[in-house]
């Protein structure tokens, strides 16, 4: 059994709908190159990027 990674050294994306960090989950190992967004409800509602307000 390999060694279990800490959270912090797993790799991390920014959601393209809200620009949030999100870490790889074992259920996105096959496909982690085309995950794109953080959960479900910003894969549903993509936010144009243009329109976020950054503070």
């Amino acid at each position: 059994m390999p060694p279990i990674k800490k959270k912090s050294e797993l790799p991390q994306k920014l959601c393209v709908a809200c620009g949030k960090p999100y870490t790889w989950r074992k259920k996105w190992a096959r496909d982690w190159a085309q995950v794109k967004y953080c959960s479900e409800k910003c894969r549903r509602n993509p936010v144009d990027p243009s329109a976020r307000h950054e503070t």
